[in-house]
């Protein structure tokens, strides 16, 4: 069965994060409310076909069999490297894998993976047929286009024409970034062309939305999937079926979930482990003094016996 073949209409995914998905904020999400999709950090082709950087490939693509359905998110720009990687997927117990065509942060565009292949259409074809040469479920994650929003059509022609078995699409260009409201007016458009030029590929839509009823309106629309990123900052509860009100005390349990796994695995250096801070320790009485004092910590130790005070 096709990977995508489990879910119906109105599913959800969390949306892969560099720095952010790691195996232990993945766990704490499911705790919280989990999706129906899980996506890894985002892992370069180049480092898996490299000696040098395969073991650091391997850590991005550890994951649990409680994560699953779990989806692989590679990037980079060399189809050679997408078929090594693709075939490698397989013997890891992967089922799907997820090719990054999206992403715009400067320094994975200026080596021509990311959004930069929407500068390449070729290439990304290439890329996907690659990919293709194993058996795994192939999707493409990517943008409306690099600079311009007229951009949308002929570059997500360019994919559908491959029939990738899912597609999402954040409604923002690369030049964009998430500086203007996503450009929903479109979704009745790209759903159109998806069904013109490949039916049966999942539509996934991405930006701006913060909880499944946000998303609901393109469902009815004819769109298959939605995918939170940010919003998970905001509500790491954004995935619950029924939203409610939590206490305070649920928020700081999910830190001490995250404090946890981060030790338990072994994931370093600390300071990064700060940026998930304010998801906890927000919205109550003296929530910007404790984050204060948490950012002055150096260890996970620091941090726990702040929270555990409370």
């Amino acid at each position: 069965m096709n990977f995508w073949d489990q879910f119906q209409p109105g599913f959800t995914c969390l949306a892969p994060m560099e720095g952010v998905t790691d195996i232990a904020f993945r766990q704490v999400v499911a705790k919280a409310a989990r999706p129906d999709i899980f996506y890894t950090e985002f892992t370069n082709v180049n480092s898996y076909a490299s000696e040098k950087g395969r073991h650091n490939a391997l850590e991005r693509l550890k994951v649990l069999p409680s994560e699953q359905p779990i989806i692989a998110q590679i990037w980079g720009k060399e189809p050679a490297y997408f078929a090594e990687t693709a075939a490698a997927l397989q013997s890891l117990g992967f089922t799907a894998v997820d090719l990054n065509m999206g992403c715009p942060d400067r320094h994975v565009v200026a080596t021509g993976g990311g959004s930069g292949l929407i500068r390449t259409p070729d290439r990304a074809k290439d890329i996907i047929r690659a990919a293709k040469q194993s058996s795994l479920a192939v999707s493409v994650k990517t943008r409306l286009g690099y600079s311009r929003l007229d951009e949308w059509r002929p570059w997500l022609t360019n994919i559908l024409e491959e029939q990738p078995a899912a597609l999402t699409v954040h409604f923002r260009t690369k030049k964009e970034m998430s500086k203007v409201p996503a450009h929903y007016e479109l979704v009745p458009e790209v759903i159109a062309l998806r069904n013109e030029l490949s039916p049966t590929t999942k539509l996934i839509i991405n930006g701006d939305i913060k909880s499944p009823a946000d998303g609901q309106k393109f469902i009815e629309q004819g769109a298959d999937g939605l995918m939170i990123g940010r919003g998970v900052f905001q509500n790491p509860f954004c995935f619950e079926k029924t939203p409610r009100t939590h206490e305070r005390a649920e928020y700081l349990d999910l830190m001490r979930t995250h404090l946890d796994l981060y030790e338990k695995y072994g994931l370093s250096p600390y300071d990064p482990l700060k940026h998930f801070f304010k998801i906890y320790i927000n919205n109550f009485a003296g929530a910007s003094e404790i984050r204060d004092r948490l950012m002055q910590t150096k260890t996970i130790a620091e941090a726990r016996a702040i929270i555990d005070a409370l």
